[in-house]
């Protein structure tokens, strides 16, 4: 056998044993324990990159690891194929996107087969395939049937640039989230999820999640933002309409001074209907009618407002309140309009400063130290109400149920709960993604398609890169029959977000041949939930959120009955190089191919998990790189030494080890210390790096006794079978990090079969614990207590223990220590 580590040699021969065995095929006729562990599928680019080998090396690690421990893991991979980035290479190519996704995705299996993953490949699942799309639009139709799915016109989130509607959560600071151009506002008419419908449970249900980093969560629970308040009607001072607002804060009602309102709100023109104001008003909406309105940038941005010269009447006072249109409310989120409190709100206390509005201190603190003019906001809820009426003197939270309840016994608001979640909004004005199975009839109305003719097929494109979206132009596609009347009917031309690919494919996996439902239900069950996801923390609002909800509609629906997709979830850091992201446009981009190629699948594998724990960003070092392929060289090595001299041992179960020499003791410690120390930190906190470290150390004194030279001649039987045992064992661990460095070994150590078929090494406990001896403290020679102590501790340390001694502190008193002395390591006499 080669001494020298030759990956290049012997990683194509086990990745080629593997697929012709089937080592990892999953069969349901398995009675052990299933495991399903899943990394969230890539797009098909056409190249892994960093990123890639990082993620699937973290749950190629778990699958291997739980599988060795006796369980049967069902461990996939698929493609989330649909999306822009194939119909702008398409267009730019003149091509159909579905040649060079297909392309791409043939390119990639193979990268990633190179990486030695221990994927089931007869589940691979790839979302632009009809078998795969057919089930988004029975879902749809599912939902549109539960009222799940609707359709309406509303102001969207539109990319110029992609050419297509964005989700609020698909906009970053304003900008496109995949191609960073500036969003603007478009009315159309759209097709809409109703996961409102499932917000308290979306949230609720956060309590159930315990795998989950508390960070995720945090975001999750602010996305869906729920809120306990007050409805509350306020009177049009000249007409009939009411403006409602919703308010977490009716303790201060009273120091209401002026309305904002939405520009975009359809009362705002019947406001300024024949006013001097309406120029001035209609030119601010129009200033920021093409404006990105998501959240985050309503956040930011400077507050700006103008007059409508109309007023509003305070419902307890009868005050006239001025209405203000206001860039900082959004009509999407509560009414679009807010009663505005300068003095306990800082936003409003900024903006009436601003514009010169009144100011009216409503809530005292405690101190009674506020008054105006007011430096800032006082925005607690502690303190006393004053000038609030009947009100005054009562304690904010008290005032709040005070005030609710009068206004709910005069009519004029009630108590409600709000979320800041708004419906997901799927259609998308593209090509290549799964058509929206819906039928336009003049005599009949929106149907959706009949089940039966399923799937909506998307047409192949003759000549793609005109620009727009071809489904408009094929009148193939376009034009067709009313299920129900058997008129002239028209197809729907826009396609579901890709979200709603993703939102599903964990379900899909347990049955994917599945032919009569998207899922089996029996599989589902025996299946689900995924016991370990692994991805990346930008999917903590979007895929995250959307997954949830879809499980929460398919158990509905009667074909899961788990009410989370996901226990645990394990959010992984960035690969980053010279302190960024690796990007092409930075110009740090390292390729897998390449260090594959130089090093070796197990070295990247390696090093990708050393490098940093999981969960931190992970800085690309050309250095630890070489380390790590260092590290597997002198590994391979010792055992190619080890199996090339190696004595005849009896195995370590047919040994008695109650009186070995201490080599012989130490070399078992350090080995079963080190299944201790691997075993834990694979399994709880999947602490890779330190894993890692303890399989460096392991090898490190194992080495050195191999360099100590032969066991002498009374301890050679028990010596060779714990070396041998510490061989091993030292394969056995690291191969779910480098799986074919450790085939090879276990080959070379004289097994026939894989070492994916063996069981993971229990470490014995009694071995674990270092030999304890008993020592006597003595003063002056009298016996005055004993203590227990790890043998071989240093004279220093025994003599430190004794003089801290409780006991011994006490017979000493106040008299003066002469000498202390250790005897073997197993007395210390005090000398007074």
């Amino acid at each position: 056998m080669d001494k020298n580590y030759q990956p290049k040699e012997i990683e194509p021969r086990w990745q080629n044993a593997w697929e012709t065995q089937e080592t990892f095929k999953v069969s349901e006729a398995d009675d052990r324990p299933k495991y399903y562990i899943l990394e969230m599928f890539p797009y098909p680019s056409g190249r892994i990159h960093m990123g890639h080998v990082r993620v699937y090396a973290i749950g190629d690690v778990i699958a291997r690891f739980k599988r060795m421990r006796g369980h049967r893991v069902l461990h996939p991979m698929g493609w989330d194929a649909f999306g822009l980035p194939a119909e702008n290479a398409a267009i730019k190519r003149k091509i159909p996107p579905a040649d060079w996704t297909n392309q791409n995705i043939s390119d990639m299996r193979t990268q990633m087969k190179a990486l030695g993953l221990s994927f089931d490949w007869e589940r691979e699942v790839r979302t632009c395939s009809p078998d795969y799309y057919r089930w988004n639009q029975w879902l749809f139709i599912k939902m549109f049937e539960r009222g799940l799915a609707y359709r309406k016109e509303a102001t969207v989130n539109w990319c110029p640039s992609c050419v297509t509607v964005l989700a609020n959560e698909q906009v970053v600071e304003g900008l496109c989230w995949r191609c960073d151009s500036l969003v603007t506002q478009k009315a159309l008419k759209q097709w809409f999820f109703r996961i409102t419908d499932y917000a308290e449970e979306l949230l609720s249900s956060c309590a159930q999640l315990t795998g989950w980093p508390e960070r995720v969560l945090v975001m999750q629970k602010n996305w869906i933002g729920k809120s306990e308040g007050l409805e509350v009607d306020f009177k049009w001072a000249e007409g009939e309409e009411t403006l409602k607002i919703f308010t977490t804060r009716p303790d201060t009602l009273f120091g209401v001074t002026f309305m904002s309102i939405a520009a975009e709100h359809p009362l705002v023109q019947k406001l300024i209907m024949g006013r001097k104001e309406a120029r001035a008003v209609n030119a601010f909406i129009q200033k920021y009618r093409d404006q990105d309105l998501t959240v985050q940038t309503v956040l930011n941005q400077e507050k700006e407002g103008v007059f409508t010269g109309a007023y509003a009447v305070h419902p307890l006072t009868g005050a006239k309140i001025p209405i203000w249109v206001a860039n900082f409310v959004l009509m999407g989120y509560g009414t679009g309009i807010v009663m505005a409190v300068p003095a306990h709100d800082q936003r409003d206390f900024e903006f009436a400063q601003k514009y010169n509005l009144p100011i009216k201190l409503v809530i005292q603190n405690e101190a009674q130290s506020l008054s105006l003019p007011l430096d800032t906001a006082y925005t607690e809820t502690t303190g006393t109400l004053v000038d609030s009426d009947t009100f005054s003197g009562l304690a904010p939270k008290a005032a709040q149920t005070a005030i609710s309840e009068r206004l709910e016994a005069e009519n004029l608001g009630k108590r409600k709960i709000q979320y800041r979640l708004r419906d997901w909004g799927i259609s998308r004005q593209r090509y290549w993604g799964t058509p929206i199975p819906i039928l336009y009839c003049e005599h009949c109305g929106i149907l959706p398609v009949p089940e039966g003719d399923l799937p909506v097929t998307l047409p192949e494109v003759a000549t793609f890169g005109e620009g727009g979206n071809p489904l408009l132009k094929n009148q193939d596609f376009l034009n067709t029959n009313c299920p129900k009347c058997q008129g002239p009917a028209t197809r729907e031309t826009d396609t579901m977000d890709t979200f709603v690919d993703s939102s599903w494919y964990f379900l899909r996996y347990t049955s994917p041949h599945e032919g009569k439902l998207p899922v089996d239900p029996k599989r589902a069950e025996e299946w689900m939930a995924v016991d370990q996801y692994v991805g990346g923390i930008e999917h903590a609002v979007l895929h995250l959120l959307y997954a949830r909800f879809f499980t929460k509609v398919m158990r509905d629906i009667g074909l899961t009955t788990v009410d989370e997709p996901f226990m645990n979830l394990l959010t992984q850091g960035m690969v980053i190089k010279d302190g960024a992201k690796m990007s092409k446009s930075k110009g740090n981009v390292v390729d897998p191919h390449h260090l594959i190629e130089t090093y070796g699948a197990d070295t990247a594998r390696l090093f990708s998990l050393f490098a940093a724990p999981p969960e931190k960003d992970l800085e690309w070092s050309d250095e630890g790189v070489q380390g790590s392929f260092r590290f597997l060289q002198r590994v391979w090595r010792l055992v190619v030494e080890y199996a090339e001299n190696k004595p005849e041992p009896s195995t370590s179960s047919d040994i008695d080890f109650s009186e070995a020499s201490d080599r012989v003791k130490d070399l078992r410690r350090l080995t079963h210390q080190s299944i201790q120390k691997v075993t834990s930190d694979i399994e709880h906190g999947h602490q890779f790096n330190t894993a890692i470290a303890a399989l460096m150390s392991f090898y490190n004194g194992l080495s050195k006794d191999i360099a100590d030279g032969s066991a002498t001649k009374d301890e050679a039987i028990q010596y060779a079978a714990a070396l041998s045992e510490a061989v091993q064992k030292l394969v056995i661990l690291l191969s779910p990090f480098a799986p074919h460095l450790a085939e090879s070994l276990w080959e070379v150590l004289g097994h026939s079969s894989s070492i994916m078929n063996m069981d993971w090494p229990d470490f014995d406990p009694a071995v674990v614990l270092e030999e304890t001896v008993e020592v006597v403290i003595q003063i002056n020679g009298k016996v005055r207590n004993r203590f227990q102590a790890a043998a071989g501790t240093p004279d220093a340390l025994l003599q430190e223990r004794a003089l801290s001694d409780s006991k011994i502190i006490s017979w000493l008193g106040d008299q003066t220590i002469r000498k202390v002395f250790v005897i073997k390591g197993k007395l210390v006499n005090i000398v007074v």
